[in-house]
């Protein structure tokens, strides 16, 4: 569609027809280039979405937002390596973050169904 309103600018392209999604914000840097500041724009950009596509009608638990980075590999391989760990290459794991209950029995019931499925 084009409305003469329109321009093709950046990645923007008004002839795939692209829609506006509810809650959602995308900060990068085009060349891929990893940076702090990109972390804290995402930051910032995710404590002003007033309407994200993930909030509940809870107000008191959370809506599941966040963001997505890049794995820190050096950094990751450093740490595992003082705890005698070798990583594999990058690409070659994940990493995985679980918000545990602050009860110790309930933590530690939690705790063991993750060891076992791991």
């Amino acid at each position: 569609m084009d409305d003469g309103l329109t321009q093709q600018e950046g990645l923007y392209d008004p002839k795939r027809d692209e829609r506006d999604a509810c809650g959602v914000g995308f900060v990068a840097h085009v060349r891929g280039t990893a940076s702090h500041e990109i972390v804290r724009q995402g930051l910032t950009l995710l404590e002003n979405l007033a309407h994200r596509g993930a909030v509940g009608c809870d107000p008191c638990s959370g809506d599941g937002a966040g963001i997505v980075v890049q794995l820190p590999h050096e950094f990751l391989r450093r740490e595992a390596s003082e705890l005698g760990i070798d990583l594999p290459r990058l690409g070659g794991y994940a990493v995985g973050m679980i918000f545990l209950p602050t009860d110790p029995g309930e933590r530690r019931a939690c705790e063991l169904v993750l060891e076992n499925i791991v």
